[in-house]
């Protein structure tokens, strides 16, 4: 009896089958066991409990946390592609308007220099036979223009001659001995005129400075 019930446990037998093959009950201490069956290497109750590892499912509200996850996404990549849009065509509307800037600028400084070149040509007309006296006046009220032109522009000369020697706005070519002990450190004369803008230094003044 030992023998045959080893061998339906080896061959995959079900203990509680009777020896016509049909399944009885089998009891046990606490009333009727359970019976098992081993499909496919899995263990199951009789009645298709299955024993062995379950699918894995995602449960529906992960589901939905996924989809609203990944169009969030979608929405910020759109977002982030309109914000580099919008900054490439911000970079380029301000290098057209400091472009257009500087042009009229530009425009403006040649519109006020125009009568200086009229003038100088005028001066340059003077018949060969007139005196050299009538040149000298026609040169003089070309440069009083110019002067004129540049200021309307805020570029205007820098003091120099007799003013204190300043080595923001001036350049000391070089020293000149002076007796008067107040006329040390004091421009003596210019060489080249400095200009200004404002409170920008174009060109310092190329001066001579006392030293007593």
């Amino acid at each position: 009896m030992d023998d045959m019930k080893d061998d339906r446990v080896r061959g995959g037998g079900n203990p509680c089958e009777n020896d016509e093959g049909s399944s009885s009950e089998c009891l046990g201490p606490e009333g009727p066991v359970k019976e098992y069956v081993i499909e496919d290497g899995i263990l199951k109750e009789d009645g298709g409990l299955d024993f062995g590892p379950e699918a894995e499912t995602v449960p529906p509200a992960e589901d939905d946390e996924a989809s609203a996850a990944q169009k969030r996404i979608a929405e910020l990549e759109g977002d982030l592609a309109a914000a580099r849009a919008d900054l490439y065509n911000y970079r380029q509307r301000v290098a057209r308007e400091r472009q257009q800037a500087r042009r009229l600028i530009v425009d403006d400084t040649i519109e006020n220099l125009l009568p200086v070149l009229d003038n100088l040509d005028r001066a340059l007309a003077v018949p060969e036979e007139g005196s050299a006296k009538d040149v000298l006046v026609g040169v003089r009220m070309v440069r009083r223009q110019f002067l004129s032109a540049l200021e309307e522009m805020g570029v205007k000369p820098i003091p120099a001659e007799g003013a204190a020697f300043d080595p923001a706005i001036h350049e000391a070519v070089e020293t000149v001995a002076v007796e008067d002990p107040e006329q040390d450190g004091v421009v003596q004369s210019e060489l080249l005129c400095g200009y200004r803008s404002g409170e920008r230094v174009l060109r310092a003044s190329r001066v001579t400075v006392g030293k007593a």
